[in-house]
């Protein structure tokens, strides 16, 4: 599979499960620089392009098409975090990598790869499980924001930027607001930390290069997308299915955080807020208020 790899395990009897990774680092502008900048938004690296769902289990469905005509027939079936599949544990065992203490799978190259595994009714001969080489660094745990990451291996969903911009759907917790910063959909903090991602090379799928600047577009940009723009401009985009309530609700957080800096564009960001305060969900609303009471015209050098 080009920009990833393959490794097989074992299932006792006469099926096996193929493990398979694709590198999606994609040639984007440097999220350091978004991150320390309030006023852009940022965009966890995977979404930045094409939705990797269809286009991994496409190229997994290939494998298992050729795999079936030259060995005359067999059942398979594919899967890229499309079902209770865990991943990290048997790409694991097949040797693709090993955990890492952020819980995410890891190898001499980094991390930025998805994983993808197909389910096949013959017997492969199993690789030997990779040995661990995080070894007393502990760099993804000490930078997570919200310190989801409760000890090596052990993390919190409920604190982690990730879920809570993606797969949470109801309020974000107060008390993690001001820690999610001006990330708006996922988080890679943890990633960016990692040692082993100095070594990490730019994917050459082209799907995974970003689309709509999101790679360096401003919180104002995003926060003016009516739904209909969302919608089509996020076409083909595992961002889109996060809605566009929860999208409005994601960057309303971000704006707070950006108020709460007080740059010069405060006024700006003010009436952005103000301009969707009769907006029909309740949810956006509520944040909506709260990103307006972090404005502290004290530090405003502008007014």
């Amino acid at each position: 599979m080009a920009g990833g790899g393959l490794s097989r395990g074992h299932v006792p009897g006469t099926a096996s499960i193929i493990s398979a990774r694709l590198d999606y680092l994609p040639d984007a502008a440097d999220a350091w620089t978004n991150l320390d900048d309030p006023a852009r938004a940022y965009v966890s690296r995977y979404a930045l392009g094409r939705d990797y769902h269809k286009l991994m289990r496409s190229r997994l469905q290939q494998l298992g098409e050729r795999l079936a005509e030259e060995v005359g027939g067999c059942q398979f079936r594919a899967f890229s975090d499309s079902a209770p599949v865990m991943e990290v544990a048997l790409a694991s065992n097949a040797a693709l990598g090993w955990k890492g203490k952020h819980t995410l799978l890891l190898d001499r190259a980094g991390s930025w790869f998805f994983l993808g595994e197909l389910f096949v009714d013959l017997a492969f001969e199993p690789d030997t499980p990779a040995a661990n080489h995080c070894g007393t660094c502990q760099s993804c745990i000490d930078i997570c924001p919200t310190r989801a990451i409760l000890a090596p291996y052990k993390l919190d969903a409920r604190r982690c930027i990730s879920y809570l911009t993606i797969e949470h759907a109801g309020p974000i917790p107060l008390e993690l607001r001001r820690l999610i910063g001006n990330r708006i959909y996922g988080c890679d903090d943890c990633q960016l930390a990692c040692p082993w991602n100095r070594f990490a090379q730019v994917s050459g799928v082209t799907d995974f290069l970003p689309r709509n600047q999101l790679d360096a577009a401003t919180l104002l940009d995003l926060f003016s997308w009516s739904e209909d723009e969302f919608l089509k401009r996020l076409e083909g985009s595992a961002i889109r299915r996060i809605g566009h309530e929860r999208w409005l609700r994601n960057i309303a957080v971000a704006l707070g955080n950006a108020l709460a800096t007080a740059t010069s564009e405060s006024a700006h960001l003010i009436a952005a807020l103000q301009g969707r305060a009769d907006h029909p969900s309740a949810l956006l609303r509520e944040h909506l208020q709260w990103a307006l009471s972090q404005f502290n015209p004290s530090k405003n050098d502008s007014t």
